[in-house]
């Protein structure tokens, strides 16, 4: 009887463990780290960051964020084509072993990459988070835009809708992404104050090309290539602070510039900063300019 109930004891305990192991949201297995929301300081009142003026206290609810950069063969496993700058012979190849298809994709647009939120949604099954003029299939935003996605300013898909209580893929916001970046730090760098070459790839370190993601070290909360390799577009159009407290801000409902963040291969020191913000038309690409994913809790 002793040995049934140690066994009895045993099997329930496995049990508890195996529960606890499935707890872990799927997002987290498939390269996503869920954000326990909070509140922090974002921008900065340090001249260097003069675009991230003033200092103020923003507090978001929880998101999934993916701990890498969306690479060229995922982009290409989605879209069918890889557009990246950095993907050929000569100095275009990856440094010495590393993988081409880990490296990450650039030369997309913020049209570009919305079109690409919502298509791996539907091919994963999930509602997406963008819509055109009422649709959220990018075909037909496509083919009302003369069967290309747009390479100069276009009304309709500046006026893109968001549904930010969908289960599909995302962009982060620019607060999001700042949050994400710091890990809980208030420092210059998530790394402190100062650059090493464990804070990313930039311009002192990168042989001026892009890098295989994840090759540097995770900030405290599993994130890679938050400073550095690409800037990173983001949800928001470019707009001013102000000092009041924010409740999971979205940045103004319209605007001329998409904001990019992060700094990129090319970057001098100061453009990798937490707090530093870039910003261009939503239609333009660089080569130095790629993204991750989020989605909601």
């Amino acid at each position: 009887m002793k040995v049934k109930r140690i066994f009895a004891i045993f099997l329930f305990l496995a049990l508890l463990a195996s529960c606890a192991r499935n707890e872990a949201p799927a997002e987290e297995r498939e390269g996503f780290v869920y954000i326990r929301g909070g509140s922090f300081f974002m921008g900065s009142n340090d001249a260097l960051d003069w675009r991230a003026q003033p200092r103020h206290r923003v507090t978001l609810q929880g998101f999934y964020i993916a701990r890498h950069l969306v690479t060229q063969e995922q982009w290409t496993e989605v879209m069918g084509a890889n557009p990246s700058w950095f993907h050929g012979r000569g100095s275009k190849e990856p440094a010495p072993g590393e993988s081409q298809g880990r490296r990450p994709v650039e030369m997309v647009s913020w049209y570009d990459v919305i079109v690409f939120c919502n298509r791996l949604s539907l091919l994963r099954g999930l509602t997406p988070v963008y819509s055109i003029e009422g649709s959220t299939n990018p075909d037909d935003w496509i083919a009302n835009a003369g069967g290309a996605v747009p390479t100069i300013r276009n009304a309709a898909w500046d006026n893109v809708a968001a549904d930010w209580s969908a289960n599909g893929y995302r962009l982060p916001t620019e607060a999001e992404w700042e949050f994400a970046c710091r890990a809980g730090t208030a420092t210059a760098y998530n790394t402190g104050n100062v650059i090493s070459d464990n804070t990313g790839w930039y311009m002192g370190n990168s042989g001026g090309r892009t890098r295989e993601v994840g090759l540097k070290p995770a900030n405290a909360w599993g994130l890679y290539d938050m400073h550095g390799n690409v800037w990173e577009w983001v949800w928001d159009w470019f707009g001013e602070y102000n000092a009041g407290a924010k409740q999971n801000p979205r940045g103004p409902d319209s605007g001329d510039y998409r904001v990019f963040r992060g700094g990129a291969w090319g970057s001098n020191v100061t453009n990798l900063r937490s707090a530093i913000r870039g910003s261009v038309g939503p239609w333009v690409t660089y080569n130095f300019v790629g993204f991750r994913l989020v989605r909601s809790e």
